[in-house]
This record gives structure tokens, sequence and C-alpha cells, in this order.
């Protein structure tokens, strides 16, 4: 009678293991910007106001985005640049915004999940995560039914900034964990 008693202790014990480290990583994906593990908050390599554009070529890369391997993204222009060694824009395209946009700084990708339910109830894919804004997180996600991304219903807090399937593809390659992203406005 002892033996199954130990047994059933030690599989009680691997459950609740199991149950803690599940929700660890859950709550992972929302920790506040400011308790997260250190790193640079703020960068003065970037600009806290609209970074000037190229009229003739909408798609360069703004002045003032930062350095290094990064995704930028501008919450004015809604467009997202992948931005590699020598400062090499890998790719850069149009973005649909979810209804709580991040303040202009550096953050780093925190989390991220093949496929999920976005915040608007709706199923998506290549989600990277990089902030969390009055209570919602905020990442780049991917419509998995390969539709086109709809603007956000403006009376419910969402962080999903949607790409189109082959550009949530692209940035699911670039945006490991712990890639710099600058948002500009």
């Amino acid at each position: 009678m002892a033996g199954s008693s130990s047994g059933i202790v030690a599989g009680l014990t691997v459950a609740a293991l199991a149950t803690v480290g599940f929700l660890a990583f859950q709550a992972s994906a929302t920790v506040p910007a400011d308790l997260r593990a250190p790193h640079a908050a703020r960068s003065p390599e970037v600009s806290a106001s609209k970074a000037p554009r190229d009229r003739k070529a909408p798609g360069a890369l703004p002045a003032g985005s930062g350095t290094g391997q990064r995704v930028v993204y501008s919450v004015a222009d809604d467009r997202v640049w992948l931005v590699d060694t020598g400062e090499k824009v890998k790719r850069t395209f149009r973005v649909t915004p979810g209804t709580v946009d991040p303040p202009p700084g550096t953050y780093t990708v925190t989390s991220r999940s093949n496929a999920v339910t976005g915040t608007d109830g709706l199923p998506v894919e290549h989600v990277v995560r990089f902030a969390t804004i009055e209570d919602t997180t905020v990442g780049f996600s991917a419509p998995a039914d390969g539709s086109a991304p709809q603007p956000n219903n403006p009376t419910v807090k969402t962080g999903g900034i949607r790409e189109s399937r082959e550009d949530g593809s692209a940035m699911w390659d670039f945006a490991t964990i712990g890639r710099t992203v600058v948002v500009i406005r």
C-alpha cells in the first residue's frame, strides 16, 4: 500500500509542476514591459517624434529608427521594416494595427506562438509579441485563414498588429525571441 501512495504523490507532484510551468508561460506573455528582464526600454538612437519619410520612396527605412538587426514599426504609417545587418531592409510591408498602439521606443520580442486565438477572437498564426500596453499584449500576427487583415472593432482593446500571411511568415522567420523591435511614430 505504501508503494502505491508514493506513486500517487509523485504523479500529483509532476502534474502540479507541469501546471505551474504552463501558467508561468502564459503569464510571461502579459508581463508589463517595465517588469520584464532588463533590456533597453528606450534608445537615444530612436526618435520619439515622427521620423522623416522619403515621399518619393514611402517604403524607405526612416531615419532615426535605431541601428542593427531589428523590426521597425511605424504607428503613423502602419508599416513594418525588417532590417538586417548593414542596415539592409530585407522586407517592408503595410499592416493593420490593433486598437492599442505601443508608444515609441525600443522593445524586445518576448514570446511567440505558432497559432492562437487573437484578442479579437479570430484564429491567427505566426504571433510575435513584444509589449504589453494598458493590460493588452501587443504583437504581430496573420489571419490563419489567409484572409486580408481587417480593421479591428474600435470598442474592443486589441493589440494584434495584423499582416498578410506571407508577411507574417517573413516576420516569424526574422523576429525570434530577443530580437529588437523599434516603434516610431
